[in-house]
């Protein structure tokens, strides 16, 4: 029998290239998705059922999987409810964290840099469940457990088709404006700061590696290259991929306009540098067989360009903001009704503040 693999809210970015490798290593993928998709691949099954809902799980757990990889996004609390009926109904429990976890450092992150959580000061941040914190708070849930079946896995930025990142931007926001010939604004103090962005197909190839594999049970891994590069040159790669041109504006605007101030303060403002030594040992390859970022962006700039999902989920509120700023306008021709009253009310408000 083959063995079978469950991907929890594993359509996205990463699990559109792992789902293809784990068939490979002989496992059937069964992929969890709030919404029906058309599959030709008798090795490839989907289930249409939102993972958050504890009554779709208990129709999960009437399986004991091999893997169960968990591309969920949970509050604490609801993690902390479920998590010992996930790790009972599988082999390998494998819990996606993020690189967003540890605190800001001058040297390489290793899977033991210092946590976020505690480096920070910051009282009113520290009482919320913002993403960071909620990531580390679940991986010392899943530590303090009484299984051992688990590993935790922290991607950086992962970059795929109809995923990309500019700043805290997404393609739905600047690929649509290079589309339409309008520039995008981005902090200049941002540009200034150096990021790591992992190809997808990269991280799909590490996870397989990881999947049921002994030696990585109870152990954590920063799935990740170890090549950074500065926000700058990745707006380059843009601009030379998908004639994006990028205007620099300062932080406190670009902050008004795009919101999510703890991402901001807590990880792009930090220089996020890398260090994957654990994981390439592992899995036994080397640095220079990762896809770098040049060639990477250039391949899924393309793989966007050429979808129509790129200019899908169009956020015309913060449309207008930026376009109040920096004195543009993008077209509203497919806009309905609402979206151009919220894009203009957003417009009209920011337009003297350019």
């Amino acid at each position: 029998m083959n063995k079978t693999a469950l991907l929890l809210g594993g359509t996205g970015a990463m699990g559109i290239y792992l789902a293809p490798k784990l068939i490979e290593k002989g496992y059937e993928v069964f992929v969890t998705t709030r919404n029906k998709e058309k599959n030709n691949n008798s090795d490839l099954k989907y289930i249409t059922g939102d993972a958050h809902d504890i009554e779709f799980l208990e129709t999960l757990s009437k399986d004991k999987w091999d893997v169960i990889v968990d591309f969920m996004v949970y509050s604490t609390k609801e993690f902390h409810s479920r998590i010992s009926k996930l790790l009972s109904i599988t082999k390998h429990y494998l819990f996606l964290s993020s690189y967003r976890v540890f605190a800001e450092s001058e040297s390489p992150i290793t899977e033991s840099s210092p946590k976020l959580i505690d480096c920070i000061n910051d009282t009113e941040y520290l009482e919320t469940d913002e993403y960071a914190l909620a990531k580390i708070r679940q991986e010392r849930i899943l530590q303090e457990s009484n299984y051992n079946n688990w590993t935790i896995i922290r991607p950086s930025i992962t970059y795929s088709k109809n995923r990309l990142q500019l700043a805290t931007l997404e393609a739905s926001t600047f690929i649509y404006r290079a589309q339409k010939k309008v520039p995008t604004a981005v902090s200049e103090d941002i540009l200034e700061k150096r990021t790591t962005m992992t190809w997808a197909g990269d991280v799909a190839k590490m996870i397989t590696a990881i999947c049921n594999n002994d030696y990585a049970f109870q152990e954590d891994y920063n799935v990740v290259t170890s090549e950074s590069i500065l926000w700058n040159n990745v707006a380059h790669i843009y601009y030379k991929h998908a004639n994006l041109n990028v205007y620099k504006i300062d932080h406190t605007s670009y902050l008004d306009i795009v919101g999510n101030k703890y991402q901001i303060q807590y990880d792009r403002m930090y220089n996020r540098v890398m260090d994957n030594t654990k994981i390439l040992k592992l899995i036994g390859i080397q640095q220079e067989e990762l896809k770098n970022v040049a060639d990477g962006l250039s391949l899924e700039i393309q793989n966007t360009m050429e979808s129509s999902n790129s200019i899908n989920d169009v956020n015309y509120p913060m449309q207008g903001r930026m376009d109040g700023i920096l004195k543009t306008r993008i077209p509203l021709d497919n806009a309905t009704y609402k979206q151009k009253l919220k894009y203009y009310w957003n417009y009209l408000k920011f337009k003297n503040r350019g």
